[in-house]
């Protein structure tokens, strides 16, 4: 497994929309590897291909949080939302592509998702709370979007500024 580099805002390949995965291969299943061996090493409960550099409707995620708690790592391929409730949940959300900041977002409490996994198998599952909203996180980066586009104007401009800065700081060192 290789660790990969985590692509910083602004940067335009966060901004696509990803190309759906037309068959799970080997190399997919060791890119995903690479992905939660990424995502475990930043820290991070989730982590979406295009963030990596990859165009490819591919995410990975582990919102286990409890000390001493088994790891459930999950693999998506194609992920989609097929039903979102009307009941909402805000949570702070932070981005690894957006490093130290953080911004309340409001988005569904829960979602039914739907995806291939790692044999190419259709699974469907009911996710809540941390587990709902990484979820919905990660599948808005296959569509090109991020966490701060849900943010006001001014907030998204400072967050955007600061990244600004932070890249050109790691630029010269």
């Amino acid at each position: 497994m290789t660790l990969r580099s985590i692509l910083l805002h602004p940067d335009p390949r966060l901004k696509k929309t990803a190309d759906a995965v037309p068959d799970i291969s080997d190399d997919l299943r060791a890119l995903a590897d690479d992905m939660l061996e990424t995502m475990y090493h930043a820290p991070g409960v989730g982590l979406a291909a295009p963030q990596i550099g990859i165009n490819q409707r591919l995410i990975v995620m582990d919102c286990v949080k409890e000390e001493g708690a088994a790891a459930q790592p999950t693999v998506m391929f194609n992920p989609r939302i097929l039903a979102s409730s009307d009941e909402m949940n805000v949570y702070e959300e932070g981005c690894l592509s957006i490093p130290d900041q953080y911004g309340d977002v409001e988005r569904p409490a829960e979602v039914t998702v739907e995806w291939l996994d790692r044999d190419g198998n259709i699974q469907t599952q009911d996710f809540d709370g941390l587990w709902a909203t990484c979820a919905q996180h990660e599948i808005d980066h296959l569509d090109g979007k991020l966490f701060i586009d849900y943010l006001k104007p001014l907030k998204r401009q400072m967050i955007t500024r600061r990244m600004i800065k932070l890249k050109r700081e790691r630029a010269r060192d």
